[in-house]
């Protein structure tokens, strides 16, 4: 049988994901004495938490500084008011933050300290305390370093080239993990690899293959599709972040990028017809420099700063791109209007920033070289020299705020099935700035320790194993020589096809009618895949199974955005709900910017989805409230004697 001839590895626990999480996981495990272990990723140098960053990368933690009051309640009653969060994960992250953070600090990563040693911190995102560091732009690529050295120091097993292509399950139970051994695919005896665990720990980021326009880095796609195909359930998946970034590379302009008040420019797609299409909104010239700079500190997309806010330029660069089909393009080189800035009709907060900056002359290059120097060097590392050509933007997916849910110890209901970074959906509508880093450290912390705990089994044998997992992996490994009966490839062709649908309809803006016609076709496309997805040879089917997983994940992330809206949800977060009865903030926008804010009404339940049978089944429920126990410490102290409380 297929099965029999694939080359197998055995292992208690597999960690998916080389990044901040998963590398985590790994070294976690090891210091708390479990040794059957092994990371498995497609490349060790790939992934979001290497790879991207901002203008000033955060990790929020509870604070370590100053006089301001803090505890670990304080911090967990933020994290879980961001609306749709379950307490336990609140208080959990709360509650490990500080250990987190500090085994990162051991580990070399350099979080600046005052001369006292206090690690001091700034006000971030949705934050009333002053609770978020940072090491710069590469904060999370440091986090990452550091890990995998502590992980390489122990020789845990880095397996690479492994692309997952299926997780198998047995009554509800992990048995192993299908793999594509990427430096093998002409070969169709070492194409596979299957890897039995007993314990798999998902650290394989959010699902960015779903969008085209991604700030996600190019290496980085996720794996959602092929959790909820081993039937893991999807929680506030309707929950993401958007906003600014350019297109190539792929980074966020926050911060300073949109503080210097750079042009906006769109063209057709050959690059001609330039427009500052900005001035065709505003009436006012201060108004639309005060807003672009305010873009910088509101970045991310949010639909309750759209009438009279920044988040305005977000929907401005949508109709340009994606209803227009233009191009559009921040011009560093020129002041907006090639006239110069009237710094004193700016709004006081701009005017007085920009004075304490002293950047209050010249052009946006000029602005921005005297204010964040490294800002303007980070491109022209990458190939882009601001001074002299200008930089194509989109309003991108950048961060999923839902994902895979799971219990306290981050276990999905699979049994064995752990997930740990941004694909837990442990993050609600809103979440204060550089919680995701925590959530990541916190997450992989729990994982490992209930595995150690409780989880020390080695896997089951190929040979014991029942028809249902066989069934699995055969299925997948035939799909390859459906999709090599011959004729032209047409996996680049559809992979653009559904990415594009889904930047257009299942992104910020949403319409329930566009969503369920864009869910016709992405079933259509499940349905008939192995027909309609072909290769011509077999490098390609790398692709091509991560088109699949990429079209389940669609699939359900659309569900949910229908099921949200059929349940009577509005515009929240990150997502604007077309409403015919709501308002339209300007007659100058188009009919579908028409929207009513959701006020709340679902801030205490959560939505979640499985996949069965080809189709997804929801269940709405109140959050977990923030535990509240009586933690007498004699109580406390005997029962962690006895299984240091893992249960």
């Amino acid at each position: 049988m297929i099965e029999d001839r694939i080359p197998t590895y055995s292992f208690n626990t597999v960690i998916v994901g080389s990044g901040a999480a998963g590398y985590n996981a790994a070294d976690c495990l090891y210091r708390q004495g479990q040794r059957d272990i092994a990371v498995v990723t497609e490349h060790r140098l790939s992934g979001t938490s290497r790879n991207t960053g901002s203008d000033k990368q955060t990790y929020y933690k509870l604070s370590l500084a100053g006089d301001t009051p803090d505890s670990v309640r304080d911090l967990a009653g933020v994290l879980f008011h961001g609306e749709c969060v379950d307490g336990d994960l609140a208080l959990c992250e709360a509650a490990l933050s500080a250990p987190c953070f500090l085994k990162l600090a051991e580990l070399g990563v350099p979080f600046p300290r005052n001369r006292y040693g206090e690690y001091v911190g700034y006000k971030t995102d949705h934050d009333p305390s002053k609770r978020a560091t940072s090491v710069g732009p590469y904060t999370s690529r440091i986090m990452t370093e550091r890990l995998e050295r502590a992980v390489m120091e122990k020789n845990i097993p880095i397996l690479e080239p492994f692309q997952a292509i299926r997780v198998l399950t047995d009554g509800g139970r992990v048995r192993g993990l299908l793999c594509l051994k990427l430096d093998s695919m002409d070969d169709p005896e070492k194409r596979y690899a299957l890897f039995l665990c007993r314990n798999l720990i998902y650290a394989t980021g959010g699902p960015a293959g779903m969008y085209a326009d991604s700030v996600y880095p190019n290496g980085h796609f996720g794996a959602s599709g092929l959790a909820f195909l081993a039937g893991v359930a999807g929680k506030n998946l309707t929950e993401w972040q958007y906003g600014l970034a350019s297109v190539r590379p792929r980074w966020n302009v926050s911060g300073t990028y949109m503080q210097v008040l750079p042009r906006f420019v769109s063209t057709e797609q050959d690059g001609s017809d330039p427009k500052e299409f900005l001035n065709d909104f505003f009436g006012d010239r201060a108004e639309m420099l005060s807003m672009v700079f305010l873009k910088g500190y509101q970045w991310p997309f949010d639909v309750r700063k759209i009438d009279g806010g920044s988040s305005i330029i977000d929907l401005l660069v949508y109709i340009e791109t994606c209803r227009k089909g233009r191009r559009v393009f921040l011009d560093f080189r020129d002041n907006p209007g090639g006239q110069a800035v009237e710094f004193e009709n700016l709004l006081p907060e701009v005017r007085e920033y920009l004075s304490r900056a002293g950047a209050c002359f010249g052009t946006p290059i000029e602005r921005l070289a005297h204010m964040n120097q490294p800002a303007v060097d980070f491109y022209m590392d990458k190939g882009v020299d601001l001074s002299r050509e200008m930089l194509e933007v989109a309003v991108c997916a950048q961060h999923n705020n839902g994902g895979l849910a799971t219990d306290a110890w981050w276990q999905t209901a699979v049994e064995g099935f752990f997930a740990a970074g941004e694909v837990c959906g442990s993050h609600g509508v809103y979440r204060p700035g550089g919680s995701a880093l925590n959530a990541g450290q916190v997450g992989s912390s729990r994982a490992a320790t209930y595995i150690a705990g409780r989880c020390k089994k080695t896997p089951e044998a190929l040979e014991s194993w029942g028809e249902e997992p066989r069934r699995q992996l055969r299925e997948t490994v035939e799909l390859a020589a459906a999709m090599m009966d011959g004729g032209e490839s047409t996996v680049d062709a559809c992979w653009e096809r559904a990415t594009r649908r889904m930047s257009r309809f299942g992104a910020a803006i949403r319409d329930s009618g566009a969503i369920r016609e864009a869910l016709r076709e992405t079933l259509r496309e499940l349905e008939q895949f192995s027909e309609l997805v072909k290769v011509k040879e077999p490098r390609e089917l790398k692709k091509a199974y991560r088109l699949q997983d990429v079209l389940i994940s669609q699939f359900v992330y659309l569900s949910a955005m229908a099921d949200f809206a059929d349940h009577g949800g509005k515009s929240r977060g990150s997502a604007l709900y077309y409403d015919r009865e709501g308002a339209l903030c300007s007659e100058k926008l188009p009919e579908e910017f028409r929207f009513s804010l959701d006020g709340g009404r679902f801030a205490d339940q959560v939505q979640e989805v499985r996949l069965r049978d080809g189709r997804c089944e929801f269940t709405w429920r109140k959050v977990r409230p923030i535990p509240s126990e009586d933690d007498f410490f004699e109580n406390v102290w005997r029962s962690y004697r006895e299984n240091q409380n893992i249960y």
